[in-house]
């Protein structure tokens, strides 16, 4: 019986992306990126005339190696990987085959990036910046309700270290919560409660009424922050893009500023401070505490930091 076309493959994908829909709650985004790494895994062994069902081991490491060699960065070709395997698992148990031609496979190695932090007063900067003008009744009411968006969704998303993905699908209930705490929806459709400090609380109702008075049409819809787009409400692109405008008025490299470095700084700050670990992953929403506990190597590197450069001993070294 001869090798099946490449849609065969890619049919088998997409049973494998419905399964993980259904049984993990994966989110739209997650389903493309796999999507993509396994459409591409698929045109490869159709290339070779090979299947999913009757690949080896070696035609899973060619394929690595092949992206490798035309230029993926190491985090890319883990991901890939971990697409592959993930995969060939579901074709296991689903008696597809009967082997997992990836189990003996060791990922590529790479060294795991510190997360890029913001200062405190960086953040003040940011929220400064964002604000400007908000009370000025002499603006075009457009730019008044552009700004006291922009201030509400920074406030916000340091006060309480959401997902960019979940910070612009807030219901507009979010601006009506009297408790310092508001339920969200994260990965997999798991709740957990997200802290909303005063000041994130008075941005948003200062928002909300400058959105009542001049676009009511758009405050009667369901979303906190609604606006034209397929899903009804900011998209995360039009934010990121955007806060990279006030990150540059208010003297930031644009490079150093996106909607999750205002993440990190929530998580970094409350550690600092002496915030317990659990706690914070609790709040941030991780499953595994490993992936929380990078901020723990950020605050470790800005000590070593500090001993060589202010100790007594660092000078001597240096002298």
């Amino acid at each position: 019986m001869s090798a099946p076309r490449p849609a065969g493959d890619r049919r088998l994908v997409e049973s494998f992306l419905e399964a993980i829909a259904s049984e993990r709650g994966a989110t739209r985004n997650t389903l493309e990126a796999y999507r993509r790494d396994l459409y591409d895994y698929a045109d490869f062994l159709a290339a070779r005339a090979l299947s999913a069902a009757k690949a080896s081991s070696a035609d899973v490491r060619a394929f690595i190696a092949a992206r490798g060699a035309a230029g993926l960065a190491a985090a890319s070709l883990a991901r890939r990987l971990s697409a592959v395997r993930q995969f060939h698992k579901y074709l296991y148990v689903e008696g597809r085959r009967g082997d997992d031609p990836t189990l003996a496979i060791e990922g590529p190695r790479r060294a795991r990036p510190l997360p890029k932090i913001l200062s405190v007063a960086e953040v003040d900067r940011l929220i400064a910046v964002a604000r400007e003008g908000l009370e000025a009744s002499e603006r075009p009411p457009r730019e008044r309700l552009a700004a006291a968006r922009m201030a509400c969704l920074i406030e916000l998303l340091y006060a309480s270290g959401l997902r960019v993905s979940e910070l612009v699908a807030l219901p507009k209930s979010a601006a009506r919560a009297k408790q310092p705490l508001i339920a969200v929806r994260g990965k997999g459709g798991k709740e957990r409660l997200a802290p909303i400090s005063a000041p994130a609380r008075a941005a948003m109702k200062a928002y909300r009424d400058l959105l009542d008075k001049h676009a009511p049409g758009a405050a009667a819809g369901p979303w906190l922050f609604p606006a034209d787009s397929d899903s009804g409400h900011l998209t995360r692109q039009a934010f990121a893009r955007d806060l990279k405008t006030v990150a540059a008025a208010a003297g930031i490299a644009a490079a150093r500023v996106s909607p999750h470095v205002l993440r990190h700084a929530f998580a970094s700050h409350l550690l600092q401070n002496g915030a317990d670990l659990r706690v914070v992953q609790e709040l941030l929403g991780h499953a595994d505490i490993s992936t929380t506990q990078i901020y723990t190597h950020v605050l470790d590197e800005r000590a070593k930091a500090m001993v060589r450069d202010l100790h007594p001993l660092g000078d001597k070294e240096k002298a």
